[in-house]
């Protein structure tokens, strides 16, 4: 029984461009353009889902997608350094920016640890596994780096060795607790 899991980034919001920590701000209308003019581009799905961000569930709307909210996909959650600037942040904080850079398991913002959301990520993947079929979600790019960590089976430090662009897609394919990994694909109308 194979299952295939989709995951689109979002369109770019204002916190991307400005490289902030997500305080859920919604997509701009470039993003909203852009989003709009892939419509139609994803397959038919069987289970569909969205972060519940404002920039996924959004983007989610735009292509089309009657996905329903999942809270399990939400992005790692930031804590005090939620909408600031990251160049806020490493001045205020160089040590704590280097650690979370730097380690997993930082979590001293307040928030979650990447290997935290990791575990989240991975144990969402495996629900996912029981049944066959598609699943789209539009997910955070983080939940997308997380994703490809969990499916290659290599350690949390390399999830910043990994870009994901705005809207596009990443698959997984598996069966029996493996996949495969397709890597971003743009998301155009074909």
């Amino acid at each position: 029984m194979t299952t295939r899991v989709m995951l689109v980034s979002p369109a770019a919001g204002d916190a991307q461009r400005e490289v902030r920590f997500d305080d859920d701000g919604p997509l701009g209308e470039a993003g909203l353009r852009r989003a709009r003019a892939a419509a139609g581009s994803l397959p038919a799905a069987d289970r569909i889902f969205a972060s519940p961000s404002v920039r996924c569930r959004d983007t989610a709307v735009e292509l089309g997608l009657p996905a329903r909210s999942a809270p399990e996909l939400a992005g790692c959650a930031m804590g005090a350094w939620r909408g600031r600037t990251l160049a806020e942040v490493a001045d205020a904080e160089p040590v704590a920016v280097s650690s979370w850079l730097s380690d997993p398991d930082f979590d001293g913002h307040g928030g979650e640890s990447l290997r935290a959301l990791c575990d989240r990520i991975a144990g969402w993947l495996t629900r996912m596994a029981l049944d066959a079929g598609r699943v789209v979600a539009v997910v955070e790019p983080d939940v997308v780096r997380a994703a490809a960590v969990c499916a290659l089976r290599v350690p949390a430090d390399a999830f910043w060795r990994l870009d994901v662009p705005p809207l596009t897609a990443t698959e997984l394919s598996g069966r029996g607790g493996r996949w495969n990994l397709g890597l971003g694909r743009a998301l155009d109308r074909r």
